[in-house]
């Protein structure tokens, strides 16, 4: 499913106005009618009475104009807070407005402090809340009196119902600018906004859904969109499905390089997920001293005893033995546990110039090749890269909190630089690609905030890739069918507290799931429900 920026929604718009010839002001009533009736079902129901509307200058003002008046008409009692003076509307809004008179809707003119404060008793005797104040168009922090209104909205402790999108939400990024509504539910039109996936924008949207309002397919595919959410119905296809003759000739063999001293449960664990996912056969190249110690931790997985420094860690004269060992794999994982002696990363390093075989990094080798990212750029065979934020900060020089105020952006700009397939994790885990198309999943739980989730997505992507899997949609696959585990660890367990392990040991599960289940996206997150539908979305 696309998902579209501020400027790809500006030009879908203006193409079906301009070049198709539907009337902005048709596209309007379409967007109010479609979110009134979302507002019923999602908010009004549970919580009927005084409807407030909260009105800002621009078309999302217009839109809510239109909710008024379907809600007028419905008898329930509506009042629009419009912030603005009146001949500052102009255009289709205007001409919406301009209705609510004929149909003595009251609207209730706040263009300043002033008005506000003396309105405030009235504001406060709403039931619910339609936010209609700033829309998708918002990139700086909100100021002035914008900020006031919308924090007065927020301590009413009201349902509050979006249009398009919570104002203060950057529609790009998910970013907060300054402050926000949080809403209980959110109709949006056309396409789902990057915002609305990314956190913290996911937590401020509540209910999502997506209202088609009338533009044509053909003119939304020309802008076209290079964000996406991931969904079941395209992974399905994608997943290698097995004849009845199959052996694990035939599955894969994956080859893992991981583990140094403290750290084996990290190469036990992405061995584990590799074979959970369904790689036919996993070698794991280890220090030779830990090969007594991974020898008992594994028992599908076999072991191989590496060249070692003195310290216990994968020497860089284990390349070698190593290059030996890719004869007749699929993949090459490493990373997890490896420890940061510099003869490992030479050894990481060369690997990447060297290998055949696609590559799955995390962790350690991650951070070994952080000093040298250029190293990325002379790689032989496709790469996938794991970074939680932290590395990613490390890898492109960028602070963690400018990576998490627009994890797309950055994902991206390393991908495309790099031509590396990049996985971004954390909430809502962006995997960007070299030609620059991104991801974003679903999937997943704070219970996720663990040691070892890493390392199993390692192993499952890995595995993924082993079984003959392409880098790109191993990497979408792996992240969703990882979340999706946890999702039915935290529901049959704990929202927080079950293992990594047990996260591993439910992938057959998960794969199963997706495989036979449906195409839509519904799931719990909080004590709310975020939903997708109506076919513009899809």
């Amino acid at each position: 499913m696309n998902l579209v920026t501020a400027d790809e929604m500006r030009r879908m718009d203006r193409a079906t106005i301009e070049s198709f010839g539907i009337p902005g002001r048709v596209l309007m009533e379409n967007a109010g009618r479609g979110a009134t009736a979302f507002f019923l079902e999602a908010v009004f129901r549970d919580h009927p009475g005084a409807v407030g509307i909260a009105a800002g200058p621009g078309n999302n003002g217009g839109d809510g104009f239109v909710m008024a008046r379907y809600l007028h008409q419905k008898g329930i009692r509506t009042t629009v807070f419009l912030l603005s003076s009146r001949d500052r509307i102009k255009g289709d809004a205007a001409a919406n407005l301009k209705l609510l008179d004929t149909m003595d809707v009251p609207v209730v003119e706040l263009a300043d402090e002033t008005s506000f404060q003396s309105r405030q008793l009235l504001m406060r005797h709403q039931h619910t809340w339609i936010d209609a104040i700033l829309g998708t168009g918002l990139s700086s922090d909100v100021r002035g009196y914008f900020v006031t209104i919308i924090d007065f909205i927020n301590r009413q402790a009201r349902p509050v119902f979006a249009v398009d999108i919570a104002s203060g939400l950057d529609s790009d990024t998910g970013r907060v600018c300054g402050t926000c509504i949080q809403a209980a539910a959110t109709a949006t039109f056309g396409f789902a906004k990057v915002g609305h996936l990314c956190y913290p924008g996911r937590a401020l949207t509540g209910r999502l859904k997506i209202i088609d309002i009338g533009i044509p397919r053909h003119l939304a595919a020309a802008v076209g969109s290079r964000q996406h959410l991931i969904t079941p119905g395209v992974l399905k296809n994608q997943i290698p499905r097995r004849s009845a003759t199959a052996h694990k000739g035939h599955t894969g063999h994956l080859l893992i390089l991981a583990g140094s001293p403290g750290k084996t449960g990290a190469a036990a664990l992405t061995a584990a997920a590799a074979m959970r996912a369904g790689a036919g056969l996993v070698t794991l190249g280890v220090p030779t001293s830990l090969n007594p110690v991974l020898e008992t931790m594994v028992t599908e997985a076999m072991t191989v005893e590496l060249p070692e420094t003195a310290e216990g860690y994968l020497d860089e004269s284990a390349h070698g033995s190593v290059i030996s060992l890719m004869e007749g794999k699929r993949c090459l994982a490493m990373g997890p546990g490896l420890g940061s002696q510099a003869s490992t990363g030479r050894l990481v390093g060369r690997l990447i110039e060297e290998s055949p075989l696609p590559l799955v990094i995390d962790a350690d080798g991650l951070n070994l090749i952080a000093a040298q990212p250029s190293v990325l750029s002379r790689r032989r065979s496709p790469i996938v890269l794991t970074p939680h934020p932290g590395e990613m900060s490390r890898l492109s020089g960028h602070s963690t909190a400018d990576i998490q105020d627009d994890r797309i952006g950055h994902a991206r700009a390393f991908a495309e630089k790099y031509q590396v397939h990049l996985v971004l994790k954390g909430a809502a885990t962006v995997i960007a690609g070299p030609d620059g198309d991104v991801f974003v999943n679903a999937t997943g739980n704070p219970g996720m905030a663990a040691g070892g989730m890493g390392d199993g997505l390692t192993g499952l992507i890995a595995g993924l890739v082993t079984q003959g899997m392409e880098a790109g949609p191993a990497a979408q696959t792996g992240v969703y069918l990882h979340g999706l585990a946890a999702d039915r660890m935290a529901q049959k367990k704990a929202p927080v507290g079950y293992l990594a392990t047990e996260v591993i040991d439910t992938l057959p599960e998960a794969m199963d799931e997706l495989l036979t289940g449906g195409d839509h996206l519904f799931w719990p997150e909080r004590d709310r429900l975020f939903c997708y539908s109506d076919a513009a979305g899809k």
